[in-house]
């Protein structure tokens, strides 16, 4: 394979098939992490498995086995698309067909290469939507696509997800924390546990600065010394949200920026 969109897909270990990625492409019902890995190495491994395990048990009634997911992690690995070994971008789908409701879930891994990590600062514009049955990262994601390219279009980076009454939830592929002080905010709406908010989370732990979760509002966002977005791909300062522009001298923000960067890298 070549190309920098190429990818290879594999269902439990073997290439995909047609019918593996009709039902996918279908709109199937499924579930899945996606991480960046460097070297053979991701961060948060345990927060991937973690959560694949739990959305497994919530929507079919069965846990799933960290070992068989690194497993075949490693094996999509071994032989991906040209200029892709260790280093790749990693997808892993969970879906059962629903042709064989009583039988065992099964496993797509994708193998991209690399993705790019963010710009130092961002700008986010604020859309009215919230994505359905919040905590779980599950397919369809449209809504956050049309809303991405809608704030694209306007200038921005991505698009910050508000629901009612201007409660901020998260990004449409982040999650976004503020800066109060020595503090940092997290919003209390619902939202993805995101993988890289939990590593900073356990970092901001480890080095003793305190965070919590709370309701924040769009009005509420001058109040802050600051914001920031995190990812798979990486941290970056939030800069604008529609027209206010956020501060970017707050030194918890160079903390927070140091402790992502720092953060720890887990072998598969």
């Amino acid at each position: 394979m070549t190309g920098a969109a190429q990818a290879k897909l594999e269902v439990d270990g073997r290439a995909a098939t047609v019918d593996d990625l009709t039902y996918l492409a279908m709109g199937g019902y499924s579930h899945f992490t996606a991480m960046q890995v460097r070297d053979g190495r991701t961060r948060g491994l345990g927060f991937h498995l973690a959560r694949l395990d739990a959305a497994t048990r919530e929507l079919y009634g069965e846990g799933l086995d960290g070992e068989r997911v690194r497993e075949l992690i490693r094996h999509a690995l071994a032989g991906g698309p040209d200029g892709v070994t260790g280093d790749a971008s990693v997808r892993v789908n969970v879906f059962r067909p629903e042709d064989t409701p009583g039988g065992a879930v099964r496993l797509m891994v994708s193998v991209r290469p690399p993705g790019a990590a963010p710009a130092e600062v961002v700008g986010l514009r604020a859309v009215d939507h919230q994505r359905p049955v919040a905590h779980l990262k599950h397919s369809g994601g449209f809504a956050q696509a049309y809303y991405g390219r809608l704030a694209a279009d306007e200038g921005f980076d991505e698009a910050l997800l508000v629901g009612p009454g201007g409660v901020v939830a998260e990004g449409a592929i982040t999650n976004i924390g503020f800066i109060e002080g020595d503090t940092v905010v997290w919003p209390d709406a619902p939202a993805l546990n995101g993988i890289a908010m939990q590593v900073l989370e356990r970092e901001l732990a480890s080095a003793g600065v305190s965070s919590k979760r709370r309701p924040v509002f769009l009005s509420d966002l001058p109040s802050f010394d600051g914001a920031f977005v995190t990812n798979s791909r990486g941290f970056a300062a939030v800069g604008r949200i529609d027209r206010l522009e956020l501060p970017l001298d707050a030194p918890l923000l160079a903390t927070l920026r140091a402790l992502a960067h720092a953060a720890p890298w887990d072998t598969v």
